[in-house]
């Protein structure tokens, strides 16, 4: 069963990187069913899982994880795409921060309709499963 978080939490950096962590690796096996090649998703989300790994055991404050992520680019050669990656974090931390009904499916794990009903999680503020 997968974790859920408080959506209250995810105002937290390294909170909200647990919760996008664990939305893709309930993602991981819809990504393996696709028919085509997978080689560039795959490296784009190692990347990713890298930036939150790094994140969560970082734990910035709020206020510093736009410049925390900064700093992971400039301190990482060759990073053009770190920086990509870093910038995605960033947008969908804002999202999640902004958008109630965003936070709210991250933090119940990223529920989705190609999911069996027996794995989704209760719906809660107004998020609704399809």
């Amino acid at each position: 069963m997968q974790q859920v978080f408080d959506p209250a939490q995810l105002v937290r950096p390294s909170v909200f990187c647990q919760a996008l962590l664990a939305a893709l690796e309930a993602s991981e096996g819809r990504r393996r069913r696709r028919k085509r090649d997978q080689t560039p998703d795959m490296l784009g989300q190692e990347l990713k899982r890298w930036v939150l790994a790094q994140a969560i055991a970082a734990d910035p404050a709020p206020e510093d994880f736009e410049g925390w992520l900064l700093q992971l680019v400039l301190n990482t050669p060759g990073s053009g795409g770190l920086r990509a990656m870093c910038q995605e974090v960033l947008m969908e931390y804002q999202l999640a921060q902004n958008d109630p009904d965003f936070r709210a499916w991250l933090a119940f794990g990223a529920p989705s309709a190609d999911k069996p009903r027996n794995d989704c999680l209760p719906c809660n503020g107004g998020l609704q499963q399809g």
